[in-house]
């Protein structure tokens, strides 16, 4: 493992330390209600779960899965499940009610702890090895097995407390056993494009190498703000809007809704957040709907063609979009997708405070990243200093290859799923990204697209479908695409920007057709004679995606 400027920390240990030094601060708002709890009265939280799995028997190892929004009680769960040496298994809400039961089945998980309106889809029958569920947002128990007693141990809980603490609960009592950093502290169960989803085991020191690298790099520090609008039960969410700040002593917003542009620049404007973590979609939809009407204007349009004007015309846009995100933001970290290349070109020409990086889930998840005053456009960041990066290819300067990486971050493997470990894990320790792309010489990272997608042509061209798709993006009237290989020759699958189309009185579906029609031509003018598309087609709804809002390809391209 190369020489990092920082030590990896006992994972447990530093929340132990973190809640003690930060007592009195605040550490969690519930942004839709104001509810705030101080790091002390988080840690008294935490302390009356653990003592309520001392008395329904849970063990070191166990499992406890979780499933339900970005809440103080889901975070509370969270951390009293780590903290107290069980295995966590975080379920997105937004899986369906087949799905989450698979996986709390697969994860071995004994308790359940999850929000009520979720529960009411579940059969409780079909839960084989649970032997209790409490709901997060109403604190009841909704099903325990027989000779379970979570019941009256939970309704005893604050009694038994109260004589376990008859002094009250200080800072001084937080005392947690550190288990060793090998251990698996977490089985997430991954949301890809794929349309499979596998139990990656992170350990405490997959953890705590994303944490220590938040630290590293004052990401977070103490009294910070930042604002969770990223799913928490998603690796990119969970280390960097509630691990990395709640060991820095940050102060988090839970979001609490979808964060749509409206929702989003009300928040930001009232919480002002020190870091915001993104993922593209919302800052291409702020890009359209709040600066390309801006610079489509015809004054300002070709304002900006004019030397020193443009310059100014740039700054002023900068400093409102400066202000539209709270106005105190060190930097916006963009994740989970690539960055629509107009949009990144235009940012960076304002010199907007943002910078991409990248990571996947079985690396818990950061892989790479580099500060805003050092990003290169069309990179993903720098390797971080306890990983190595190779890209598989025999011209790595030139052909793109897989990325390959090793180190600190990388998973122990996929949950009772030894075949699907061996495709990606090596003996070495290598993982395979399945991500196509090129390094610079000082480990920057470039990527071209997913080697599951690259389609390869009858001429041995490789084609990826995601850089044509980011050109048929910044097309009028198109909402999102899709490019996919039918009969031998690609495909683009549409979704329309309706109402744009609407506002310019194309409504007939003739007219739409000849709008797409010239749409595609021009994309062809634009893209390599190998890369060119046949035919586009229309989608009447947008396409489905994961909740880190990426389009779920496979659905498409059977």
């Amino acid at each position: 493992m190369p020489n990092a400027p920082y030590a990896i920390e006992n994972f447990i240990a530093l929340y132990e330390k973190s809640f003690r030094e930060n007592w009195d601060l605040k550490a969690l708002t519930y942004y839709p209600t104001g509810e705030s709890l101080t790091y002390g009265e988080y840690a008294t939280r935490i302390a009356k779960i653990h003592l309520l799995f001392e008395q329904i028997g849970v063990k070191h190892g166990d499992k406890i899965a979780i499933c339900g929004k970005d809440t103080i009680p889901w975070v509370t769960m969270f951390f009293a499940t780590v903290t107290y040496g069980a295995i966590i298994v975080p379920i997105l809400p937004d899986f369906n009610p087949a799905d989450v039961a698979h996986i709390v089945n697969h994860s071995d998980a004994e308790f359940f702890f999850v929000d009520n309106a979720i529960w009411e889809h579940l059969d409780a029958s079909a839960l084989i090895n649970i032997k209790g569920v409490v709901t997060l947002d109403k604190q009841e128990v909704v099903f325990e097995a027989e000779g379970t007693e979570l019941q009256r141990d939970l309704r005893l809980l604050e009694r038994r407390f109260n004589e376990k603490y008859p002094d009250g609960y200080d800072a001084a009592k937080v005392v947690y056993h550190h288990y060793d950093n090998d251990e698996v502290r977490e089985i997430n169960y991954t949301s890809g494009t794929t349309g499979f989803s596998k139990g990656v085991m992170l350990t405490g020191e997959n953890l705590a190498g994303n944490v220590c690298f938040a630290l590293y790099k004052k990401l977070h520090y103490r009294t910070s703000r930042t604002l969770a609008l990223l799913p928490l039960a998603h690796a990119y969410g969970c280390a960097f809007d509630m691990l990395s700040p709640l060991a820095a002593g940050s102060h988090i917003y839970l979001l609490g809704k979808i964060p749509s542009p409206k929702v989003l620049l009300k928040a930001l404007k009232e919480v002002k957040p020190n870091l915001l973590l993104c993922v593209p979609l919302v800052l291409e939809k702020i890009y359209r709907s709040q600066i390309l009407p801006m610079i489509s204007k015809g004054a300002i349009r070709w304002t900006l063609v004019v030397p020193l004007l443009d310059s100014y015309i740039y700054s002023v846009i900068r400093k409102k979009l400066i202000e539209a995100f709270g106005g105190e933001f060190e930097e916006i970290i963009v994740g989970g997708a690539p960055l629509n290349k107009e949009v990144e070109e235009f940012l960076h020409k304002i010199k907007f405070p943002f910078t991409v990086g990248y990571g996947m889930t079985e690396c818990g998840p950061l892989i790479s990243y580099t500060p805003w005053r050092e990003f290169v456009p069309g990179s993903s960041g720098r390797i971080l200093p306890t990983m190595e990066v190779m890209a598989l290819s025999e011209h790595p300067d030139a052909v793109p290859g897989e990325i390959c990486v090793k180190g600190s971050n990388v998973m122990k493997g996929y949950y009772k799923n030894p075949e699907a470990t061996a495709l990606v894990l090596d003996k070495d320790g290598w993982l395979k990204t399945g991500d196509m792309g090129t390094l610079s010489s000082d480990g920057t990272i470039f990527l071209r697209g997913r080697s599951k997608t690259m389609i390869l042509t009858a001429n041995g061209q490789n084609i990826y479908p995601e850089e044509i798709e980011a050109k048929l993006n910044n097309m009028p009237f198109v909402a999102e695409s899709l490019v996919i290989e039918r009969d031998g020759k690609l495909v683009g699958l549409v979704y329309p920007d309706y109402e744009a189309l609407d506002n310019m009185g194309i409504v007939s579906p003739e007219e739409r057709e000849e709008a797409m029609e010239k749409i595609r031509k021009d994309l062809n003018t634009i893209v390599a004679p190998y890369e060119q598309i046949t035919k586009i087609i229309l989608q009447p709804q947008e396409f489905e995606k994961t909740p880190k809002r990426s389009i779920k390809r496979f659905l498409y391209t059977q």
